[in-house]
C-alpha cells in the first residue's frame, strides 16, 4: 500500500525513482531530463516560488476561495475536498511581500472568475522544511483498483455486473487505439494527425484519456509559452496557469458551468486551431508533442511496472487479463464509473473516505502539511487537515486596488477528517456536432472533476 502512494508522488528535488514498464523507448528521467533543460520554462520545475517556500521551513501563506464562509464561522469546522489532492483543502500560494499578500497568477485566476466567493488566508507553520513531493492523479489508478476490490461488497450484485460490463465495453470500443499507444511508447512512431484523431475517438470510450489529454497539452502550454504574460509569471518563479484555463473553455462549450474532461477530445484540425489560438508559435509542434508525451504516460500510468510494453495488447483480451496487465487503467475507468451510479452519494464517503485516510498516513509519515498536485509544481497546493505537528490560523480577506490581499478578520475554525459532500450529475449522452467536419458525434456527458455543486456536511462546505 505505501509502495503505490509512493509511486504516485513526484519529488521535484530528487532524481526519478519510479519504476515503469520495460521496452519504453524513452524514459521518466529522459523526459525529466528534456523538460527541465530544453524548454523556456523548464528551469521552473525545479526552482519556482512554491516548493522553494516548501523547502524554506518557513511559514507559507495560503489562499483558499468559497462560498460557505459563514457555514464556517457558525460550525467552527472545515472539511476538505477530494479531487486532484485526494483529500485536502484546495489553495494556491500567497507571497509575503511588503504591500500584502500577492496571490499566485492562478489565485488571481480564481478570484477573477468566482467573484461570489470569500477569500481566505491561510498561514501553516511547518515543523521543518517540506519535501516537495506531489501527488499525481494520473498514477493514483492501482489505488482507485485496490479500494474498489476492498469495498466491492457495498455495491450490489447487478451494480458490479454494471461496472464490468461497461468497462468492458470501452476497453473493446477503444481497444486499437490503446495498442497504438503502446506501440509509439515503445518506440514505433505513427503519423501524428491520425494519432490525435484516433485519441479523440477513444476519449468517449475511456475517460481517463481526456484527462491525459489535457493535462499533456496544459504541459506544452505552461513550459513551452514563450509571451511576455508568461515572462512576467516566470520571473515571479511561477508556470502560468492561465494558458491552460483559456484551453479547456475554448476546447469543450459549457466548460463553466461543467468543469469535464472526459470531454476534452479535440481532434487533430481543431487541436491545432486551439493551440495557435492561444500563442501561435506553438501551433506547428502540438501534434508531434501529444503523442510522444501521451504514449509515454498511459504505458507508464496505465500498465504495472513489471509489464512489457511492447507485448501487451488490449485487442481480444479479457478483463481478467486486462486487469493483471493495466491496473493503472482499470483503476481510472472504474473510479469514474462508480462517480456515475445513480447511489454514487451514499458510496461516496465509503471510497473516497479510505484513499483520503491512506494518503493523509502517507503525508504525516513523510511531513508533508502542505501536498500539491504532483504532475507539475504550478500552484495546485493544498492543506493536509490531519497534520498533527504544523499549526494553522485563518482570515478572511479584503483585496485592494493593486491585487494585494491583506487578512481581516481571523476565523475560530479547526480542521476536521472529513471530506465536503460531493454531488454528480448521472451521465448522459448528448448529441455533439463536431468541430471540425460535419459528422455528428456521441459524446459522453457530465463527468465532472470539480463538483458542481458541494453538500454542506454539518452546515459545513470548504
Amino acid at each position: 500500500m505505501r509502495d503505490e502512494w509512493e509511486h504516485a508522488h513526484t519529488d521535484y528535488i530528487m532524481p526519478v525513482q519510479r519504476r515503469i514498464p520495460a521496452s519504453l523507448a524513452e524514459s521518466e528521467s529522459d523526459w525529466r531530463h528534456y523538460l527541465e533543460r530544453s524548454t523556456p520554462n523548464g528551469w521552473l520545475i525545479r526552482h519556482n516560488a512554491m516548493t522553494e517556500a516548501l523547502v524554506s521551513g518557513q511559514p507559507m501563506y495560503l489562499l483558499h476561495v468559497t462560498r460557505d464562509i459563514e457555514a464556517i464561522r457558525t460550525s467552527r469546522q472545515l472539511h476538505v475536498s477530494t479531487g486532484c489532492l485526494v483529500g485536502a483543502l484546495y489553495c494556491s500560494p500567497l507571497a509575503s511581500q511588503r504591500e500584502g499578500l500577492r496571490p499566485h497568477n492562478l489565485g488571481a485566476y480564481l478570484m477573477r472568475t468566482k467573484p461570489s466567493t470569500k477569500p481566505m488566508v491561510f498561514e501553516v507553520i511547518p515543523d521543518a522544511p517540506i519535501r516537495p513531493k506531489g501527488v499525481d492523479y494520473l498514477h493514483l489508478g492501482a489505488i482507485h483498483l485496490r479500494t474498489y476490490l476492498r469495498y466491492q461488497s457495498f455495491l450490489t450484485p447487478a451494480e458490479n455486473d454494471q461496472l464490468d460490463r461497461a468497462v468492458l465495453a470501452g476497453l473493446r470500443a477503444a481497444a486499437v487505439f490503446l495498442d497504438v499507444a503502446l506501440r509509439n511508447a515503445a518506440g514505433h512512431a505513427t503519423s501524428a494527425p491520425e494519432f490525435i484523431d484516433q485519441l479523440s475517438d477513444a476519449v468517449v470510450h475511456v475517460p481517463f484519456l481526456g484527462y491525459l489529454y489535457f493535462e499533456v497539452l496544459s504541459e506544452y502550454l505552461m513550459l513551452h509559452s514563450a509571451t511576455p504574460e508568461t515572462k512576467t509569471y516566470a520571473q515571479a518563479g511561477e508556470l502560468n496557469n492561465w494558458l491552460y484555463k483559456r484551453l479547456a473553455f475554448a476546447a469543450v462549450d459549457g466548460m463553466g458551468q461543467l468543469f469535464d474532461l472526459a470531454r476534452f477530445n479535440p481532434r487533430h484540425h481543431r487541436l491545432v486551431q486551439l493551440i495557435e489560438g492561444i500563442e501561435p508559435a506553438l501551433g506547428p509542434g502540438v501534434a508531434e508533442y501529444v503523442r510522444r508525451r501521451l504514449s509515454h504516460l498511459f504505458a507508464r500510468t496505465a500498465l504495472h511496472p513489471s509489464q512489457d510494453a511492447a507485448s501487451v495488447t488490449f485487442q481480444g483480451a479479457d478483463l481478467s487479463t486486462i486487469q493483471k496487465a493495466a491496473p493503472g487503467l482499470i483503476g481510472q475507468m472504474i473510479f469514474r464509473e462508480i462517480r456515475y451510479m445513480p447511489r454514487y452519494q451514499q458510496l461516496y464517503h465509503c471510497f473516497e473516505k479510505a484513499k483520503a485516510l491512506e494518503a493523509w498516513d502517507y503525508w504525516n509519515s513523510e511531513g508533508i502539511p502542505t501536498p500539491f498536485n504532483g504532475i507539475l509544481p504550478k500552484g495546485e497546493i493544498g492543506i493536509n487537515p490531519v497534520y498533527p505537528r504544523s499549526s494553522v490560523r485563518v482570515w478572511t480577506a479584503e483585496q485592494d486596488s493593486k491585487g494585494y490581499l491583506h487578512p481581516a478578520e481571523e476565523v475560530t475554525a479547526v480542521f476536521t477528517p472529513h471530506l465536503a459532500s460531493w454531488w454528480a450529475p448521472p451521465r448522459q449522452r448528448e448529441m455533439q456536432n463536431a468541430t471540425d467536419d460535419s459528422r455528428v458525434e456521441l459524446a459522453l456527458g457530465a463527468r465532472s472533476p470539480i463538483p458542481t455543486r458541494r453538500l454542506s456536511m454539518n452546515g459545513v462546505s470548504a
